[in-house]
C-alpha cells in the first residue's frame, strides 16, 4: 500500500483526472459548435425538406412522381443534355488551365498568400453577378473587343448569345475553384518521393505520370467537382451571356420557380440532386482525407 500511495504522488494526474476538468472542458467546446448546427437546419436541412416536399407532392398535397418525370419531357430533356454538355466542356477547359497554373506556382514555392495567388482569388471577391455583366459588355456586339477589331478594320467577332460565350464565363468564374484545390494537394507532395524517382532514373514525364499525377488525384477530382457542379446548376451565365436563345436545365429550374410553380422546379431540382450526389460519392471515394476539399 505504500509502495502503490507513492508511486500515485510521483505520477503526474492528467487534466482528464484532476476533478474531471478535462471532461468538462470538452462539455464546454461543445456549445462552440451550437451556431453552425443552427445555421446548418436553417439553411441546409429545412430547404432539402421544402424542396422533397413540393418535389413529391402535387397542389391537392397528394404523393407523385410527375414532378420528377418531367424531365423527359423532350425540352427538359434537352436543357439537360445541353447543361451537361457544357459543363463537361467547361470543367475539362479549367482543368487544362488549372494543373499547369498549379504547378508553376508549386514549382516557384510561393505560399498561399503570396501576391499571385491572391491575383487568382480575388475575382472571388467580387460579385458573381457583377463578373458575368463585364463579360457581356466585353462580348457583345458593340463591346470592348469589337470596338478594338473594328479600330484595327479587323472582323468582328459574334461570341454573345452562343454556347462559347457561357462555356467562357463558366471557365472564367469557376477556375479558381479549379486551382486551388489541386495546388493545395501539390504542395503537400513530399519532395523527396519525387527526387527518388529521380534517382532511380525516372524522366520528367515518368515522374508526372507514376508520382506527381496519382498524388494529386484528390485535389483533381475535388476539383472536377466543384467546378462541374456549379457549371451544371447554373443559370445567371446562361441569362446573361446566352441569352434568351440558350436555355439550360437551370434556366427551366429558375422559370419555374418564377412563375410560381414550386413542384416542377423542385421535382427537376431533385434530378440535378442526384448528379451532385454522384458527384460529392466520387469525391468521397478518391479524397478520403479531404485534401483536395481544403482550399487554404
Amino acid at each position: 500500500m505504500k509502495i502503490r500511495n507513492v508511486l500515485n504522488t510521483i505520477t503526474p494526474k492528467t487534466p482528464s483526472q484532476k476533478n474531471g476538468a478535462g471532461s468538462l472542458g470538452i462539455r464546454n467546446t461543445k456549445w462552440l459548435s451550437f451556431p453552425y448546427i443552427l445555421w446548418m437546419v436553417g439553411f441546409i436541412i429545412i430547404p432539402l425538406i421544402v424542396i422533397l416536399y413540393y418535389g413529391l407532392t402535387t397542389n391537392d398535397k397528394l404523393l407523385t412522381l410527375d414532378n420528377i418525370k418531367s424531365i423527359l419531357d423532350p425540352i427538359n430533356l434537352r436543357s439537360l443534355r445541353l447543361a451537361l454538355e457544357l459543363s463537361f466542356v467547361s470543367t475539362v477547359i479549367c482543368l487544362l488551365l488549372a494543373y499547369p497554373l498549379a504547378m508553376i506556382l508549386n514549382k516557384s514555392k510561393m505560399k498561399s498568400n503570396s501576391f499571385i495567388v491572391m491575383i487568382i482569388i480575388l475575382p472571388m471577391w467580387m460579385n458573381f453577378l457583377l463578373r458575368t455583366i463585364a463579360w457581356q459588355n466585353i462580348l457583345e456586339r458593340t463591346g470592348i473587343i469589337n470596338t478594338v477589331l473594328k479600330f484595327f478594320n479587323l472582323p468582328m467577332l459574334n461570341i454573345i448569345n452562343t454556347p462559347s460565350a457561357i462555356i467562357l464565363g463558366m471557365v472564367y468564374n469557376f477556375l479558381p475553384f479549379m486551382v486551388l484545390p489541386i495546388y493545395n494537394v501539390l504542395i503537400k507532395i513530399d519532395k523527396d518521393i519525387i527526387n527518388a524517382a529521380r534517382d532511380l532514373g525516372a524522366n520528367s514525364i515518368q515522374t508526372f505520370l507514376k508520382i506527381i499525377l496519382p498524388l494529386s488525384l484528390p485535389g483533381v477530382i475535388s476539383g472536377i467537382t466543384m467546378v462541374f457542379v456549379p457549371s451544371l446548376t447554373t443559370f445567371v451565365i446562361s441569362n446573361i451571356l446566352g441569352g434568351s436563345k440558350i436555355v439550360l436545365i437551370g434556366n427551366v429550374i429558375e422559370q419555374q420557380f418564377r412563375i410560381g410553380n414550386w413542384h416542377a422546379g423542385s421535382g427537376l431540382s431533385l434530378v440535378l440532386m442526384i448528379f451532385i450526389l454522384i458527384s460529392m460519392a466520387i469525391l468521397s471515394k478518391y479524397d478520403k482525407e479531404g485534401e483536395g476539399g481544403s482550399i487554404w
